[in-house]
């Protein structure tokens, strides 16, 4: 999502109900560098053919025929697995009441909410909501931008620091805890079942993205990098929102296209002033 100036943050107010009431990402002017626009788009074009022919019917088709405790079990329990980088994050953002909160989750749900596959923690008499956290969002937090767009295969929209922060995120549990998440026996199985869970959680915002934008790439684009931004800024204190962030899918899009996240087109150089013609 957009960079973050630690000189002059830019605050992204809420998401606004439109009158028709679907949910509209709105955001202040934020430069959103996408020097790679070429190849992104071609990344897009191509990872959305993969998509619409293989990976968007396998995800239908599991949510479809696992029945919903099950899929929600599981949604619960990688969730609950990624606590403890949510916990070291918050830890890092001198935020200790919201890291402790995410002990609370981590402990109740990992004991009476059966290894995390029912939160517990969100209800009575707990009332401790999940919130999403990552080592990207605490490079955002104090000031790293977010370098160029890019649009990866299997990786979908992220930027250089959500790259580089995601990958040290991957790294807690096989550093910091070892077996099991060092064995390919658990982690093909839950990066299979993560992927899953998530297509098929985004499939109506995909669909609202890709289908119903004149430019889908952009509107992509827009979404993402407007929806970190709040992430960020809500980690700020600056607005309100979802303490979920973008683990959670809104629950309608209106695809939208800012100016101000359209790469501007080269003008072309004016003319040399001929010389003028000395008279005889």
């Amino acid at each position: 999502m957009p960079p973050s100036d630690a000189a002059s943050p830019v605050q992204l107010p809420p998401a606004e109900e439109a009158a028709h009431g679907d949910i509209v990402i709105t955001g202040r002017r934020e430069p959103a560098g996408d020097p790679l626009r070429a190849v992104n788009a071609e990344s897009f074009a191509v990872t959305q053919k993969v998509d619409d022919t293989v990976i968007g019917p396998v995800a239908r088709t599991y949510k479809k025929t696992v029945p919903s405790p099950i899929r929600k079990g599981i949604h619960n329990f990688l969730y609950n697995i990624r606590e403890p980088i949510v916990f070291l994050n918050f830890l890092l953002q001198l935020k200790p009441g919201k890291a402790a909160e995410t002990v609370g989750r981590f402990v109740i749900n990992t004991t009476v909410g059966a290894a995390g596959f029912v939160d517990m923690a969100k209800r009575k008499p707990f009332h401790l909501p999940r919130r999403s956290n990552g080592f990207a969002n605490t490079l955002g937090y104090y000031g790293v931008k977010n370098g160029p767009f890019l649009f990866l295969p299997l990786v979908g929209p992220t930027t250089v620091r959500d790259l580089l922060g995601g990958a040290v995120d991957r790294l807690v549990l096989p550093v910091g805890v070892g077996s099991p998440f060092t064995s390919l026996s658990y982690s093909v199985p839950a990066g299979v079942l993560g992927a899953l869970d998530h297509r098929s959680e985004f499939d109506q915002t995909l669909k609202d993205l890709h289908d119903n934008s004149p430019d889908p790439y952009a509107a992509t684009r827009a979404f993402y990098l407007n929806r970190r931004q709040a992430e960020i800024d809500q980690l700020r204190g600056r607005v309100e929102g979802d303490p979920a962030g973008m683990s959670g899918p809104p629950p309608s899009v209106n695809p939208f296209v800012p100016e101000y996240l359209e790469p501007k087109p080269t003008p072309a150089p004016a003319p040399e002033p001929s010389e003028p013609v000395e008279g005889n």
